[in-house]
């Protein structure tokens, strides 16, 4: 019986980390308050924080986290492999199969 048991708890251990394993990382120039709260060590202080950053000027890599207030070292290397930034698309650039869109004057 307790062989059984240790095979389905190392059944659930190996199944929880190929959640993790496939997880998508979060883009700082667009997650949304709860998705930067289900960072490490990232409340709704911090999140908020986050996106004041972000509206006044987009991040443009992950390591500009750190200038948020009360993101130090410590913080960016718990979140680091959690996070991305993809870059914001410019007023007037189309995407992938759009027509080109020139920029009001």
């Amino acid at each position: 019986m307790k062989s059984w048991f240790g095979i389905l708890i190392a059944a659930c251990l190996f199944l929880g980390m190929g959640t993790v394993w496939s997880q998508e990382k979060l883009d700082l120039n667009t997650a949304t308050q709860q998705q930067l709260e289900s960072l490490p060590g990232i409340g709704p202080t911090l999140a908020t924080r986050i996106i004041e950053y972000r509206e006044e000027k987009p991040f443009t890599s992950i390591e500009e986290v750190q200038e948020v207030k009360g993101i130090g070292e410590v913080k960016f290397n718990q979140i680091k492999d959690l996070i991305t930034v993809q870059p914001p698309l410019s007023e007037g650039w189309a995407t992938e199969g759009e027509e080109a869109v020139s920029k009001p004057e």
